[in-house]
């Protein structure tokens, strides 16, 4: 029998079967791991924290549980191929999925609201009530999203490169008669579209429709984000980010993987160029057939390889768009707050407050005039003690901003957590009188934060922005260049930011990134659903960090 532990070795042991190590066990590099294991191969990843999912993740302070990631999961409904791909992977076993009838609720300075309901009769009526010197141009939104309710288009089963002419059919018989619907809503931007409004509170809230005005996005993604909704397709999971994170690890290993945590990758091994190994910051090296990094880009092409294999794409991305402004998702700062007893039952799950610039200006590193308040507790079960509730309040920040203050006055840096802290103190006091004694506590991570712990450039939890001018180049590196580098081979890159950001499109790029290995290395690529019914618990979780441990007693985080 051929020694299969033999990862030691630069050469593979004769008759077994190939070796591929994976760097990261984010979502992307756990789905890579579990569709390589299914279709014959033999993977270990190697992690560098101490937990699976990257930034898809959540942290334990005093018994709450902060979900970082997840708002909403494209694919949670059965019957299209985003669903496929999370049954393959085990994340969705066992778990029940919350769909809300809202999208998101915007409040202005002076408490007028709009809500977003994902039924387009029931959100057109709304939009009606609240200008109706606007009826044409609500009327034109609402009649786009009945549009998108009726059309399904994930196109996440098959690597580009790889698609038969069967699937490229099966996909223009859905778009082409939708082309016009699709190339309007593409072309138009929301900021452009929502400037029409006669009313100033429709044209502050459509900006804000996923939370935060992501600045840039057209119309498109707005509708199919909400349509997805109104068919259930876009809920949260049962245990959240974590365990979504947990069970595809759990699926992982069930296959036969192997995980090791706490082992960061500091080079690719690289022999005549060809990628042969890794070496770990300890100095360990193991060895595989092929690599996939599926970690942060910019950290994989420059540190990782030392910047030696690139070429016009990789240049592109890497020296022209990535400090770029706009290209980048922005960084958020997150607050959680753990409160005793529950929440207002007739606040919305998500609401995004206008905020007046004076209080604007009070929020540290802040880029819009705007907070988010998601009550968490109404997400999932476990995410409080009996008894208790959290609020999760967001805003989008400058990850320079926190980057440099942390490195030149951590003294300071602290301080402006405590700021956030008490901002979020005070404003929930205003929204519900009497919060503030009901306070266990509140959690601040920063960019810094999500910037230590996950390695993502800049703090970026999403990457490359969608609809941005590095959108057409990843397609092509994804597409056209296989997800390999110019003049490396035995390589592979997986994860967002290579297939952009979301995490069904993490999850697809594990996929493509096999499917291209199994035609190179002539195995059949194989899938199928992991089938699991234990129930899920928060058990499941594990044992969780508790990030830096004298932050919880000064309430400022990680």
């Amino acid at each position: 029998m051929p020694d299969e532990d033999d990862w030691d070795s630069r050469h593979r042991a004769p008759g077994s079967t190939p070796r591929v190590i994976v760097i990261g066990a984010g979502i992307a590099g756990l789905s890579t791991g579990c569709y390589a294991q299914m279709s014959g191969m033999r993977t270990r990843i190697f992690e560098k924290h101490v937990l699976p999912g990257g930034c898809c993740t959540a942290w334990s302070r005093d018994g709450y549980l902060f979900d970082y990631c997840i708002e909403w999961l494209i694919g949670t409904a059965a019957g299209n191929d985003a669903n496929q791909v999370w049954r393959e992977l085990g994340a969705l076993d066992g778990k029940t999925v919350r769909n809300f009838e809202l999208f998101n609720k915007v409040v202005d300075e002076g408490g007028r609201s709009v809500t977003f309901w994902n039924d387009p009769a029931r959100l057109e009526e709304h939009l009606l009530r609240v200008s109706p010197a606007d009826a044409r141009l609500i009327r034109s939104f609402c009649r786009d999203l009945r549009r998108f309710t009726e059309i399904e288009l994930y196109p996440f089963l098959t690597a580009p490169a790889l698609r038969t002419v069967r699937e490229r059919a099966a996909t223009l018989r859905t778009v082409l008669p939708a082309f016009r619907l699709f190339w309007r809503t593409a072309a138009t931007p929301m900021h452009r579209f929502a400037d029409r409004f006669e009313d100033p509170l429709l044209r502050r809230a459509f900006r804000n429709i996923f939370f935060q005005d992501p600045e840039g996005f057209p119309l498109l993604p707005y509708l199919f984000n909400m349509a997805s909704a109104y068919h259930g397709n876009a809920g949260f999971p049962q245990g959240g980010s974590l365990g979504l994170a947990r069970s595809v690890e759990e699926r992982y290993t069930g296959l036969g993987g192997t995980v090791t945590y706490r082992a960061r990758t500091e080079k690719v091994l690289v022999d005549n160029g060809r990628a042969i190994g890794i070496e770990l910051r300890n100095g360990r090296r193991y060895y595989a057939e092929h690599i996939v990094s599926a970690c942060d880009g910019h950290t994989t092409i420059y540190e990782l390889l030392g910047g030696r294999y690139t070429g016009a794409r990789v240049d592109k991305l890497y020296t022209d768009l990535l400090e770029r402004p706009g290209t980048l998702f922005p960084a958020v700062v997150s607050a959680f707050v753990g409160v005793q007893g529950g929440l207002p039952t007739e606040d919305a799950h998500s609401t995004t407050y206008l905020l007046p610039p004076a209080a604007a200006a009070e929020l540290p590193g802040a880029l819009q005039s705007s907070l988010v308040v998601q009550l968490r507790s109404r997400y999932s079960d476990g995410f409080a003690p009996p008894g208790k509730s959290v609020v999760h309040c967001t805003y989008f920040s400058d990850y320079t901003y926190w980057k440099e203050l942390r490195h030149s006055d951590r003294k300071a840096y602290r301080a402006r957590k405590r700021e956030v802290a008490a901002f979020v103190r005070r404003f929930l006091e205003r929204l519900w009188p009497g919060t503030a004694e009901r306070i266990d506590l509140v959690d601040v991570a920063s960019p810094a934060t999500t910037r230590r712990y996950t390695g993502n450039h800049n703090g970026s939890i999403l990457a490359w922005k969608a609809f941005s001018d590095a959108d057409d180049v990843s397609a092509d590196l994804v597409g056209k260049d296989r997800m390999r580098l110019p003049g490396l081979s035995g390589f592979s890159m997986a994860g967002q930011w290579v297939g952009m950001g979301g995490l069904i499109r993490a999850a697809s790029t594990g996929r493509f990134a096999t499917q291209y290995l199994c035609e190179e290395l002539g195995l059949p690529f194989r899938a199928w659903e992991s089938g699991g019914t234990t129930p899920w618990h928060p058990g499941r979780l594990g044992q969780l960090p508790q990030l830096d441990r004298w932050s919880s007693r000064e309430g400022t985080g990680a």
